[in-house]
C-alpha cells in the first residue's frame, strides 16, 4: 500500500469542500481524476508533479466504496480516515439517529481491533 498517497487523498479530500463535494457526489469517475490530476501535483506547486505513486486495486475499490475499515486496517492514517467520513457522513447519520452515530458505527466497525496493536501509519 503506498500509505503517502492514500493519506495526501484523505488530507486533500477532506480539506477542500469542493473536492469533498465531487467524492461524494461520484467516488468512482472522482477518485480516478483525483489520482490522474490532483494527486501527482506536488502540494502547492501546480508545475512539478511526481509520477512516482499510483493506488492499487484495493486501495483504488476501497476510495471508491467509502471503506473506512479496509483503510485503516491498510494503515491509512486514523485521524485522516475518520475525519473525511465524518465529513461525508455525520450529518446525514445525525439527522436519522442522532449526534455522533457515524463516529459510534466507525467505532463499532473496527471494535474487532480492541485490545491489538493498530496497524502501522509509518510511510
Amino acid at each position: 500500500m503506498s500509505k503517502y498517497y492514500v493519506n495526501k487523498f484523505l488530507f486533500t479530500v477532506d480539506r477542500d469542500t469542493h473536492l469533498l463535494a465531487r467524492y461524494i457526489e461520484s467516488p468512482r469517475s472522482f477518485v480516478s481524476a483525483w489520482e490522474q490530476s490532483i494527486g501527482p501535483k506536488l502540494l502547492g506547486n501546480d508545475v512539478e508533479a511526481s509520477s512516482a505513486h499510483a493506488f492499487t486495486d484495493e486501495e483504488r475499490r476501497a476510495l471508491v466504496d467509502h471503506d473506512f475499515v479496509s483503510l485503516f486496517e491498510m494503515g491509512a492514517h486514523f485521524f485522516l480516515n475518520l475525519t473525511i467520513f465524518i465529513g461525508i457522513y455525520d450529518e446525514p447519520y445525525a439527522q436519522k439517529y442522532g449526534p455522533l452515530a457515524f463516529q459510534r458505527e466507525f467505532a463499532q466497525k473496527l471494535r474487532h481491533w480492541r485490545g491489538k496493536d493498530y496497524p502501522s501509519i509509518a510511510t
